[in-house]
């Protein structure tokens, strides 16, 4: 591949880290498949790095759900709260450019809680748990990226 494609890659990768941070664009399937070619166009050994990527981005993606899942279910917030706030939070997208995400999501997560427990302290627990839940659960599918990020930049500076 020559030094052009390579930064062609290099850049849908990094536009693929920014996505896992600002849920926006899917980033681990950008990063997936901007590593995916580049094993397509090099070759050979190229394909066992696509697969370590292609492992540590399918863990990552197991292990946030199932960390944020118990991180949830530990502070006794339902699905249904994250559900709402994400639900919210793509409504504020829409409303407030991308801060209008991170307030719906907080806002929705505030309002299930509230009208489940009828009960402001308990809407303010819930909001504060589906965040941190959501803070977790992206910080391990930002760890995942990274680690695919930099198998892959380690190859192509071997080849």
């Amino acid at each position: 591949m020559s030094f052009a494609g390579e930064i062609v890659v290099a850049v849908v990768i990094f536009i693929g880290l920014c996505g896992v941070v600002l849920p926006v664009l899917p980033g681990l399937i950008l990063i997936l498949a901007a590593i995916g070619v580049w094993a397509f166009v090099v070759g050979g050994w190229a394909w066992l790095v696509f697969a370590v990527a292609a492992g540590f981005l399918g863990v990552a993606a197991l292990v946030k759900y199932l960390v944020a899942n118990k991180s949830m279910k530990n502070s006794g917030v339902p699905g249904r709260t994250v559900i709402a706030g994400g639900l919210l939070g793509i409504v504020g997208f829409f409303v407030i450019p991308v801060v209008g995400l991170i307030i719906g999501f907080v806002l929705g997560a505030f309002l299930a809680e509230w009208y489940r427990n009828k009960s402001i302290e308990a809407g303010w627990r819930g909001a504060v748990a589906a965040t941190k839940a959501a803070g977790i659960a992206m910080i391990i599918e930002l760890a995942g990226a990274l680690f695919a990020a930099s198998i892959w930049l380690g190859a192509a500076f071997v080849y």
